[in-house]
């Protein structure tokens, strides 16, 4: 006697009647391949006929949607990742939506891992910061129409929403305030080669170099690769220069660690030996003696505006794409060299 089949209809079920293989079936279920627009319209009839809602990715194949977005991000890149995700959270609830996390770890292969995986949780949009040197998972969320939202690190592309920190005219800024205070040796850690964020912090220091009426120097600039180890060697190897910088400017608050680290094992007062400034103001950065003159990144004003974006996008996927640059705050504190301003700020 054969035995009885399930009353729970199967992906073969749907194989059956709409007349494919359940490798189709599962191609269009899961998103893990193009399906041609007729095969997916019989496998989705097929669905609703059967009444098959066999997990929650079927179900919103029915329903139109999982109510869900995907952020993709290295944890380890971003150190205001708390405050960034707390916002992105409350603002996706407000509007009926979970967020489902993955950690790109940095890394090319890691990163298109992860955006598939989330694909095949059939997100209904993703919030990426992408990984330095590779377009190729932009490209492909832009070609398949997947909502997509770039956040921090922003492309020079103009198919795709993208909001972050306005880099060049703040760390400008901060390049332009050393050279008010006299100094004509202005050095700067640089993050890493080829990232967008590091590529405009590094064009804002040439800017503000000009503006204060000094010149480019290629030796006063060292990469940190945006990370604490690497601030502190390029921080070391500025120092060691033959006419080593009286004042630094540094990429970012993880190379920030590092440079501060260096001072310390050196035994240089920050702020009378050497004035240093920084990016980000992570919550570190008014604890440190003295506390840090910094671009205070807003952070929270990302993640709000990365959600709007990105709803706007899943609810309308023809308009016309958005690149938001949000201006930092300069905290004035002490690191610089000149008392504090504003040291509530």
């Amino acid at each position: 006697m054969p035995p009885q089949r399930s009353t729970r209809p199967t992906q073969r079920d749907i194989a059956e009647l709409a007349g494919v293989s359940i490798t189709t079936v599962s191609h269009v279920v899961n998103g893990t391949r193009a399906v041609a627009p007729e095969t997916r319209a019989a496998v989705l009839e097929a669905i609703e006929q059967t009444g098959y809602t066999g997990d929650v990715i079927a179900r919103s194949l029915v329903t139109g949607g999982t109510r869900s977005i995907g952020v993709a991000i290295s944890l380890l890149a971003n150190p205001y990742f708390a405050v960034l995700m707390q916002t992105i959270e409350r603002e996706a609830a407000a509007a009926g939506y979970t967020v489902l996390l993955s950690d790109t770890h940095d890394t090319v292969d890691t990163e298109q891992a992860v955006v598939r995986a989330l694909r095949s949780r059939r997100v209904e949009g993703l919030l990426l910061t992408s990984v330095p040197g590779d377009g190729s998972v932009i490209s492909e969320l832009v070609s398949l129409g997947i909502p997509t939202v770039l956040v921090d690190r922003l492309a020079t592309r103009g198919d795709v929403d993208q909001v972050g920190a306005e880099n060049i005219q703040s760390t400008s800024a901060l390049t332009e305030h050393l050279a008010s205070l006299g100094h004509r040796r202005i050095g700067f850690v640089a993050g890493t080669p080829g990232l967008a964020t590091s590529e405009e912090r590094t064009l804002g220091y040439r800017l503000g170099l000009g503006r204060g009426g000094l010149a480019w120097n290629p030796d006063l600039v060292v990469p940190g690769h945006s990370e604490r180890a690497g601030g502190a060697d390029a921080f070391a190897a500025l120092l060691d220069r033959p006419e080593p910088p009286s004042a630094v400017v540094v990429g970012n608050d993880a190379m920030m660690a590092g440079v501060l680290h260096e001072a310390r094992r050196r035994q240089l007062h920050v702020g009378k030996d050497v004035a240093v400034v920084g990016f980000d103001d992570t919550e570190w950065a008014d604890l440190v003696d003295p506390p840090l003159t910094t671009m205070a990144q807003p952070i929270a004003d990302i993640g709000r505006e990365a959600v709007r974006l990105l709803l706007s996008r899943i609810k309308d996927p023809d308009r016309r794409p958005e690149t938001l640059r949000l201006p930092p705050v300069l905290r004035h504190r002490e690191s610089c060299g000149c008392p504090a301003i504003h040291p509530d700020s």
